[in-house]
Formats: structure tokens, C-alpha cells, sequence
């Protein structure tokens, strides 16, 4: 199951748009059924979360926080993706794009952490890897 939430609701997000778009992102990775929600928030919210999980006291455009476990239930849970709304906005407006395509674009690469990919220091070669899937 794909849950798509919306904490921002001065904001219009399509639910339908982002489903399709991890749906197509679940078939192309060959995962059968995984559970994933993405959730928009604001600047303040995730940056609590980056503080809390990542020790970096600021907003953050995009947060993934990858289970990939089978539970008792049977269903496997892939993660978690969330993305700051306003962040995004701003990033949209410097890039010079709509915020749609920032939006698929950090969803994107939000999905390929829960996959495992990284960039942080020292996995240069898998920041590489995540540019190439999806380029600006």
C-alpha cells in the first residue's frame, strides 16, 4: 500500500500524481507490494525530524527513514518519505522549475534511500548512481 498525506493543507498536492509515480517506481525496482508512505510537511516539522534522526539542527528538503523488513503481518514495509513543502518551493523557484517537477524529483530520490542508495561523505559513487537515475 502507498499512503500519501498531506500535513500542509494550505497546499494543493494530487495524491494521485505521487501514488502513480511510486507505483511506477515499485514495478521498475521489482518490489511486490511494499508499504510506503510519503507525507508533506512544513519547514518546522522536519526540521525537528532532522534534528532528532540526523543531529542537523535545520529544514531539510527531503528525509527518508528505509525499514525494509517483513512484518509479522506479512506485508513488507519499505519506509518512509518526507518532504517540506516549503523547501521544495523555494528550491523549484532558484532551480527555475515548477514545483511539480521538485516535488517528483525529491520524491524520487527520497525512494532510492529507502532502497539503500546514499550520498552522504564517502559513497560518492552511489550519489553518482542517484544523479543518473534522475537528473535534473
Amino acid at each position: 500500500m502507498i499512503e500519501i498525506i498531506n500535513r500542509r493543507k494550505n497546499s494543493k498536492i494530487d495524491p494521485a500524481r505521487f501514488e502513480k509515480l511510486l507505483k511506477k517506481l515499485v514495478r521498475h525496482y521489482g518490489l511486490r507490494r511494499p508499504e510506503i508512505s510519503l507525507s508533506f510537511v512544513g519547514d518546522a516539522e522536519i526540521r525537528t525530524l532532522n534534528r532528532k534522526f540526523r543531529k542537523k539542527d535545520k529544514a531539510t528538503d527531503v528525509l527518508s527513514f528505509p525499514l525494509r523488513e517483513r512484518a509479522a503481518d506479512g506485508k513488507f514495509y519499505l519506509g518512509d518519505i518526507i518532504i517540506s513543502l516549503p523547501t521544495a518551493r523555494r528550491q523549484a523557484a532558484e532551480i527555475g522549475h515548477p514545483l511539480e517537477r521538485e516535488l517528483e524529483y525529491l520524491t524520487i530520490h527520497g525512494f532510492l534511500h529507502l532502497l539503500g542508495y546514499d550520498h552522504d561523505e564517502g559513497h560518492e559513487e552511489e550519489e553518482a548512481e542517484m544523479r543518473k537515475k534522475y537528473a535534473r
